[in-house]
């Protein structure tokens, strides 16, 4: 796993949901945040118990929440622990195998969010214009 943004995000199903959702982006990115930083606590504490079922909710919506933004990479990760503690549920084991995994969460998902997060920002120019180009609202720009 890489910390790159580029790594991190698929821009493209990004600039997707930001246009799906419009001027409520920033509110629903606010609730991944909310949603993902208690689903990554929840994973935590379910490997300190050793308890693989309280794995797999968590992970399993981290996993469809990170898709829905483009957080390919914390996305696959979350569908690893996902999909390995419903096998560890089935066969009655304990999730120790996962405890690299669980590990990489949280960087993970905290560099996913501050990526997503800083190009959500008004402040972050989206696209570079070159000198005397027509903007998106037909004016010229100069930069």
């Amino acid at each position: 796993m890489t910390d790159k943004p580029d790594d991190l995000i698929d821009w493209k199903t990004f600039t997707e949901t930001r246009n799906l959702l419009g001027a409520g982006f920033v509110r629903i990115l606010g609730y991944f945040r909310e949603d993902g930083t208690k689903s990554v606590a929840a994973i935590e504490e379910a490997m300190r118990l050793k308890d693989s079922a309280k794995l797999v909710i968590p992970a399993h919506t981290l996993k469809g929440e990170s898709w829905q933004f483009g957080a390919d990479q914390l996305a696959l990760l979350a569908e690893e622990i996902e999909i390995a503690a419903r096998h560890y549920v089935e066969i009655q084991i304990d999730p120790s195998e996962l405890v690299e995994k669980v590990v990489r969460l949280r960087p993970v998902f905290e560099a996913t969010l501050a990526a997503l997060e800083s190009e959500a920002s008004p402040l972050v120019e989206r696209r570079p214009v070159s000198f005397g180009q027509r903007n998106a609202l037909g004016g010229m720009s100069y930069g």
